[in-house]
Order: C-alpha cells, then structure tokens, then sequence
C-alpha cells in the first residue's frame, strides 16, 4: 500500500515519517520524498485515522485526492531538482516534470495553476531563491558561481529575480542573515 503525504521535502522528513510509523507498528519498505511504500496490504480506518494524526502533529499531511498526489509529485520533483541534485542548470525544468509524472506539461502546468494559485515557473523561481539564500548564507561561492549553478544565464538576471521576490539584493540579504529563509514546505504559500 502507498501512502502519499505533502510537505515530504528532505531527508528529515522521510526518517521523522518513517518514526511515526514505525510507533505505530508500521512497516515502511520505500520511502521517497513524498510517498511510503508500506508492506501492509491495507490499513483499517482507525489506523488510518492515527496515521494522518500522527502526520498532521509533524507537519505532515496525507493527501487521498488523484490532482493533490499529482501536485505534490511536481512539487517534489521540483524541490528535489533544485535542492538536492545540483542538476538544475541541465535540464529544462518543463521536461524534467512531464518525464517524471508521464502526463503533458501543458496539462500539468494548467492543474498545478489551478490549484495552487500559481505557476509552475513561479513556484520554480520561490525555490531558487530559497536555495540561493541558503548558498548566500553558507558563503562558499560567489554570486557568480550560484548563478552559474542555478541555471541564471547571468548574475544580474539572478539578482533581479532574487530582488523582485525578496525585496533585497543578493548582497543586503547576506547582512540581513539566516531569518530571512523560508522551509521548503512554505515556498509558494
């Protein structure tokens, strides 16, 4: 049985979920960002019941609905993209989605807008600039080696975009620090 659960955005979150079920007596086999394989068949209301309690008071929140799972997946594909494989700057971010979830992006695009509130590109753009406050605080590279990384053609593109979505250039949001970012799981909301 698969469970789909929103706001799986890191490693944290796989083992704080693998935790909860396994209180419960839960036998997690996969764990991907987003989704539990567990080795259970089926589970009774009442468990299932616990299950979403015991998610909901992590943060975490079971999603039943056919369009939520397929928002969440863009979502995670996104997030794993720009987070977690460095790979960004390669890849056409529409391919990457259409590839991963096997539906058209167009028709993707349209759902996640739908229900969302926002585009897919502009979800995009929220996580680049989160990840770029992250490498901004981290201070390991230059403005043009993260441009170089995310994918921005030049680091005054970045900085435009950093500036419309934050209100600050990348350089006064290094003096202002750490408070500033936003979880993952906040980006587009």
């Amino acid at each position: 049985m698969t469970l789909f659960i929103k706001n799986m955005v890191c490693n944290r979150c796989k083992t704080a979920v693998k935790n909860e079920l396994d209180k419960l007596g839960l036998h997690a086999g996969n764990i991907a960002l987003g989704e539990v394989e567990l080795t259970e068949k089926e589970l009774s209301p009442q468990m299932s019941i616990l299950v979403a309690e015991a998610l909901k008071a992590n943060g975490f929140e079971l999603i039943d609905d056919r369009k939520s799972r397929i928002i969440e997946k863009i979502k995670t594909v996104i997030v794993q993209l720009i987070h977690h494989t460095g790979e960004i700057a390669k890849q056409k971010m529409s391919d990457v989605i259409s590839k991963e979830l096997h539906y058209d992006y167009p028709y993707l695009s349209n759902l996640f807008s739908e229900i969302e509130g926002i585009t897919i590109e502009q979800y995009v753009i929220q996580q680049k600039v989160e990840r770029i406050k992250e490498l901004i605080v981290y201070d390991e590279l230059t403005l043009s080696a993260i441009a170089d990384q995310m994918g921005y053609s030049s680091v005054a593109h970045l900085s435009a975009q950093f500036k419309k979505i934050t209100g600050l250039p990348p350089s006064h949001f290094k003096n202002k620090g750490v408070n500033q970012r936003k979880g993952l799981d906040e980006v587009g909301r």
